[in-house]
C-alpha cells in the first residue's frame, strides 16, 4: 500500500555534510509525521528528528544545530540535512512516516534504511 524509499547515504569525514531524502509513495490520503531514526551496531533505535504536518520540528538532543529536518508535502518527502557529522553519527539511518492509506487510522510506515557512516 505504502512504501518509503531512502536515499543519501554513504561515508564522509568528520566534519563533512551528507543529505538523506526519503519518498513516500502508493495509495496515501494524508501524511501526519514524518521522520528519521537510527540504529548504531549494538544500540537500540533512536529517534533523530520528526516534523509534523504543519511543520513543527523536533531533535534528538546530540543533533540539534547541526541537523535540519525539513519536508515537501506535495512530493510526500522529508530530508535530513546533516552538518558537522562526527563519527558518533555512524548508523543506518530510518525513514518514517505516519499515513492514513487505505482504512480508517494512521499508520507507521518504514523505510528500508541507509547507512552513514562518519570517518575519523
Amino acid at each position: 500500500q505504502v512504501q518509503l524509499a531512502e536515499s543519501g547515504g554513504g561515508l564522509v569525514q568528520a566534519g563533512g555534510s551528507l543529505r538523506l531524502s526519503c519518498v513516500a509513495s502508493g495509495i496515501i490520503r494524508s501524511t501526519d509525521h514524518m521522520g528519521w531514526y537510527r540504529q548504531a551496531p549494538g544500540k537500540q533505535r533512536e529517534l533523530v528528528a520528526t516534523v509534523t504536518s504543519g511543520g513543527d520540528s523536533n531533535y534528538k538532543e546530540s543533533v540539534k544545530g547541526r541537523f535540519t529536518i525539513s519536508r515537501d508535502g506535495y512530493k510526500n518527502t522529508v530530508y535530513l540535512q546533516m552538518n558537522s557529522l562526527k563519527p558518533e553519527d555512524t548508523a543506518v539511518y530510518y525513514c518514517y512516516a505516519r499515513i492514513l492509506s487505505t482504512g480508517w487510522s494512521l499508520k507507521d510506515y518504514w523505510g528500508q534504511g541507509t547507512q552513514v557512516t562518519v570517518s575519523s
